[in-house]
């Protein structure tokens, strides 16, 4: 079973693979800080889900703020499962349901522009380069596999080199985290406010982040 998540607000987009929905409590976690709103899609190709395992997953999506969820399958089942619970459920093909896959793949490859503020609650993720231009609020958290860069005012959670990329870094105009993280390294951000007017950037130096100015090379 794939899931497709995607906030409609911010256009973050995650696809996660679920094969125990016995045990999905963990994997639901770490969107509980997202308010939404989401859209979801279930992408279940030869499998045969109950109504009571769609239940269940489906109260975890109702805590996450689903505003849309519909599932894709090839098995007759899990349609009418779903049908059960009032699902909006679609039977289609094994091969249609690997073209909508890859479709929703070749997206999240791309590099992620996001233009305003990324508020407390929300989340956008990327699976190459995010670059925001606006502020991150306390209590939003970006991240991406590879840099991140926000022309504004950092200050709530970042993750680069999610992939364990160790020569990702952190850029932004005002570098006030809750806190950082590049690949497995972590660090909270300073107490005191920066007293820089330039921009800044934190990458990882003997297993460490540090800060240091972001200054950028004239190539004349």
């Amino acid at each position: 079973m794939e899931i497709v998540l995607k906030n409609t607000k911010s256009k973050y987009l995650e696809i996660f693979s679920l094969s125990d929905l016995d045990n999905i409590h963990e994997t639901f976690k770490r969107f509980s800080s997202i308010k939404g709103p989401l859209e979801a899609k279930i992408f279940s190709v030869n499998e045969s889900i109950s109504s009571h395992q769609l239940s269940k997953l489906k109260n975890h999506f109702d805590k996450i703020n689903i505003c849309s969820l519909c599932i894709y399958s090839n098995n007759r089942d899990t349609i009418l499962s779903g049908k059960s619970l009032k699902i909006d459920s679609s039977f289609i093909k094994k091969e249609e349901i690997k073209n909508k896959l890859l479709l929703f793949n070749s997206k999240n490859k791309e590099d992620i522009l996001h233009k305003g503020t990324i508020r407390s609650g929300e989340r956008i993720s990327s699976n190459g380069n995010l670059c925001i231009i606006g502020d991150v609020n306390p209590g939003a958290i970006v991240s991406a596999k590879k840099n991140i860069y926000v022309w504004g005012k950092l200050l709530g959670i970042a993750f680069a080199g999610k992939s364990g990329n160790k020569n990702a870094y952190i850029a932004s105009l005002y570098l006030n985290p809750l806190q950082l993280r590049i690949a497995d390294v972590v660090a909270i951000g300073p107490k005191d406010k920066p007293k820089n007017c330039y921009p800044e950037i934190a990458v990882i130096y003997k297993q460490t982040i540090i800060i240091k100015p972001h200054i950028i090379e004239s190539k004349n």
